[in-house]
This record gives C-alpha cells, structure tokens and sequence, in this order.
C-alpha cells in the first residue's frame, strides 16, 4: 500500500512513472532527437549531438538510466581519454597506433559532463529518472590554454602591411573592433551607419536549421551560411566608428551595393576559410603563426587596456557579460604598468622623512 501511495504521489507530480528499466540509450536518442533541438541554437545542437552520438551512447548506452553510478561516469572519462584524435584510428587496435598518437582532450569529457547531466535533468523532469548522477561526480579539471595575441608593435606592423591589400578592411575591421569572427563576416552596408557599427548579426555554419527552435531569428545567406542573432544581450551591441577604420571601411564600401560588406569571391565567407587566410596573412606579414583569428580579439583588449580603458567600457566594446571575462582576455601581465607603479610606491618609501 506504501508503495502505490508513493507512485501515485510521482504520477500527480511527474505525470508519468520512473522507468527503472529505461535504456539510458534509448532515452538519449529521444533527447537528442525530439527535446533538444527546442531548448538550444543550432550551432550547440550540432556539438550535443556528436557528443551524445560519439560519446555518452557508446560508452554508457547500454546501462540502464537508474543504475547509473559515479563509477560510470569517471569510467566514461577514461574512455574518452584513451580515445583518439584522429578518427581512422578509432575502432583500430591501439597496438597498432603510431607512437606519439594524440587523444582527445580533458575539454571533450568536460562536454560530455555537462551534456549527460542536462539530459539525466530532463530525465528526471519527465519521471524517467529518479537521479542525476553527474551531481556526484566532478568534471575533469580544464586544461589551460594561453590566447597568444598581438602586441602593439606587432599590431601597427600589420597595419602597415595591410595597406596595399585588396582585403585590408576585413582584417582591420577584426584587429580595430574586437568583434567576433562571424559578427565581422556578417556585416552589412545598412548597419554601418557613419560613425557607428551595428553588430546585431552574425554569419554562422549550420547544417541543419530545421533543428532551431521557434523563437531562434535567422535569415538565409546561402548553402549551409546563416546570420543569425547573438546569443546574448551582450552580444548585441553598437560600436563607434573611429579613424583610421572609419576612412577604411568608407572606401571599401564604394561603389558596393547593399548586403554583406565582406565577400569572398562575390560570395559570403565561409567561416573556417576566413581563419585560415588570417594564418596566412601573418605568415606573408612575417608575424607570429600561433596568433589565431580569434587571437585578434585579444589584442584589442590588450591594447584597450594598455590606452588606459576602463574595464567596463572595454566590456561593453567587446561583448562580453562580465568584466571578470574581459579580464580574462588579458594575455600578458603588463610589465612596464606594474613597474611603473611599483617605482612610484618606491619613491615614496624613500622620500619619507628619516624618523
């Protein structure tokens, strides 16, 4: 009798029964295909599915979804780190892997942590679940990873490189306004308003946008290229146009019509291609080749905060939610600041009147 009160209490909260005998595979692949793609944008929807898919149903599939222990998860973390890169050599005997072969990183069992426990949460709301299991398991530590950026020297030598080039103004437009990869590709002429840059779009990969949810705003570029709106409030900003970009940007749009300002041979960029021409820049330019395309949005916050900007101000200029994040942008200590104040604290000790 105990029993049946306390399943009809769970059928008048939940709706539905737990299933002790539930696959957590089988649930997964409901999640994934029918809860998922209403509650993320598709650019995340993409990346939950190759982890749930390359990952969590491989690994724990077969484990039914209350059985689920913490040894499971931390099991699941070693079999991603035993997993590796390359993709021909999955499903080979690692006997026969070349030595020196690289496994995937910590940052692919962080994701599938975080993906797992938000299907174990939507389990658990639906009366699938009685538990989520990754509340007891920490995450693999993040592996740190140094931004390298530009320094100001470095930044005025592009500029200077950049003047005779046909594609100057994509690539000053990324080093002068610490916009976002696609919210550079995604400009166009109607949002470049004088003296200010309207970043309310950006230009996005998405493979299948039949998967975004109904309130997701986009609009059709062509193929599998999208703008789409950014995913913050934050993101979605204005940034004041001042010279030398100002004048750089007036003369690339002469004679253009409306639409994207940045074309790749009469079409929109694609994203990954427009990385891979920033390598190639620097390496023409004769500049670091460990400055990746986002790198250029380091060295904007750099060279913000060594002109003497505040960081809030900084914040809003570049997008981010938090000042703690803008900070987080820095990639160097500055020396010559620190010095600088450290001399001044120095001279006041020693001009302090003997006692």
């Amino acid at each position: 009798m105990a029993e049946m009160t306390k399943a009809k209490r769970e059928l008048s909260k939940l709706g539905d029964l737990p299933t002790s005998g539930l696959r957590l595979g089988t649930w997964l692949e409901r999640w994934i295909d029918d809860i998922v793609p209403n509650e993320i944008r598709p650019s995340s929807y993409a990346a939950y599915t190759s982890t749930t898919r390359g990952y969590l149903i491989p690994i724990l599939g077969n484990h039914k979804i209350d059985a689920l222990t913490a040894d499971h998860v931390r099991g699941m973390f070693k079999a991603i780190a035993a997993t590796p890169k390359s993709l021909k050599l999955r499903g080979t005997d690692p006997k026969d892997w070349p030595e020196g072969t690289v496994m995937v990183g910590p940052d692919t069992a962080i994701k599938a942590h975080a993906v797992l426990s938000s299907a174990l949460k939507t389990a658990m709301r639906e009366g699938k679940a009685t538990r989520n299991v990754c509340e007891m398991v920490d995450p693999p530590a993040k592996a740190k990873k140094t931004q390298k950026a530009l320094d100001l020297d470095q930044a005025i030598e592009l500029l200077a490189f950049l003047t005779t080039r046909d594609d100057r103004a994509l690539w000053a437009t990324y080093l002068l306004t610490g916009a976002r990869r696609g919210e550079v590709l995604g400009i166009e002429r109607d949002r470049v308003n004088g003296d200010s840059l309207d970043l309310s779009w950006q230009l996005q990969r998405i493979t299948n946008i039949s998967k975004a949810p109904a309130d997701y705003e986009y609009r059709h570029l062509q193929g599998t290229l999208y703008l789409t709106r950014p995913k913050s409030d934050s993101g979605w900003r204005i940034v004041p146009l001042v010279e030398p970009l100002k004048s750089i940007l007036a003369l690339h749009m002469q004679g253009r019509g409306d639409g994207l300002i940045f074309l790749d041979r009469g079409s929109p960029w694609d994203p990954d291609r427009a990385t891979d021409e920033w390598a190639a820049l620097l390496a023409e330019a004769g500049l670091p080749g460990d400055v990746v395309l986002h790198g250029a949005r380091h060295t904007t916050v750099d060279l913000l905060h060594a002109a003497g900007v505040d960081w809030d101000t900084i914040k809003d200029i570049v997008g981010h939610s938090t000042i703690q994040m803008s900070k987080d942008y820095r990639t160097k200590v500055d020396i010559k600041r620190l010095t600088g104040a450290l001399e001044k604290m120095s001279q006041l000790l020693l001009e302090a009147p003997k006692v």
